[in-house]
């Protein structure tokens, strides 16, 4: 029997005029913009929908990806496309919890607003960085890494593309390190901190206080978490892995592993962009993976699953 898995794109993803097409076209998707600018006091569809300086700023990019991705899954919901499980990278793993069924979208409005200021916030401008590492195993990767203090791996995306973060003269360190050990390419990311590394120990602890007043309820599917890559069934786990996830690891292509074992041959990513789709062809090709970044996109997708 054939499931269908959500995804839902991280930092990075973001574009100006994200949305605005469900905004115009789908009642459901504006009042989800709509109560994130009542909640949050920032304007949505300025952020989101007009050129301005603040979308690629962390602090602003968090909760504007994560309005957009909750306003496209209720317009996909309302065509009756529904999933069988969801999984997120990294912010997107809270519109994976959502869309399970395990928070409510004003608390994850909540949260994630926070959790954007606290990672802008966690490590002072320059004292970090990340990179992309293309072309070399993770073992590999993992193997130099554990010679060189303050180097961890942040994201596992895919074969052949893994993201190092930590301090800046580490993550030089590394790159030179890893470039003469036969990495194709490593690639300075144009980031506002190291994400993912234990450098954010004072986001995860300004995380757990976010947590506090959030009531996590009764998951109607499962989720996949970044932490492990492994399904949660039970959403007591919720609170503790979100506020791990920060500071740890993103195992990507082990979270798509997992749902491919589990029956999962549907993938579909939900807002903007198509990184997503473009890891999973490298994981497994032998599963469809379908974008839906567009209003007219949606309908497309929903005429070819339905």
């Amino acid at each position: 029997m054939s499931k269908t898995a959500f995804m839902f794109p991280g930092q990075g993803s973001q574009c100006v005029g994200m949305g605005a097409d469900f905004y115009e076209a789908c009642p459901k998707a504006r009042a989800v913009y709509d109560m994130a600018s009542e909640l949050i006091g920032i304007d949505m569809k300025r952020l989101c929908f007009e050129e301005n300086e603040h979308l690629d700023q962390t602090e602003f990019t968090q909760i504007a990806l994560l309005t957009t991705g909750m306003a496209m899954e209720q317009s996909i919901r309302a065509c009756g496309l529904t999933p069988d499980v969801t999984a997120g990278l990294s912010l997107g793993e809270y519109n994976a919890i959502v869309s399970a069924g395990g928070m409510e979208m004003a608390d994850a409005m909540k949260v994630v607003r926070r959790r954007g200021i606290l990672m802008e916030e966690a490590v002072p401008a320059g004292e970090g960085a990340m990179a992309a590492v293309l072309g070399m195993e993770a073992a590999k990767i993992e193997e130099i890494l554990s010679g060189i203090s303050g180097a961890y791996i942040a994201n596992y995306n895919c074969p052949g593309q893994i993201v190092i973060t930590g301090y800046e003269a580490a993550v030089a360190e590394a790159s030179e390190k890893l470039k003469e050990a036969g990495a194709k390419r490593v690639l300075p990311l144009n980031v506002s901190g190291p994400f993912h590394s234990p450098m954010m120990e004072a986001a995860s602890q300004g995380l757990t206080e976010a947590l506090e007043g959030v009531g996590f309820m009764e998951l109607k599917i499962p989720y996949v978490t970044n932490v492990t890559g492994q399904y949660v069934r039970d959403t007591a786990l919720t609170r503790g892995l979100l506020i791990q996830q920060v500071a740890s690891g993103v195992r990507w292509q082990q979270s798509i592993e997992a749902m491919i074992a589990d029956g999962v041959d549907t993938f579909v990513e939900i807002g903007p962009g198509r990184t997503l789709t473009g890891f999973l062809r490298k994981i497994n090709r032998d599963v469809k993976g379908y974008n839906i970044r567009t209003y007219a996109e949606m309908h497309q997708v929903c005429e070819t699953l339905l």
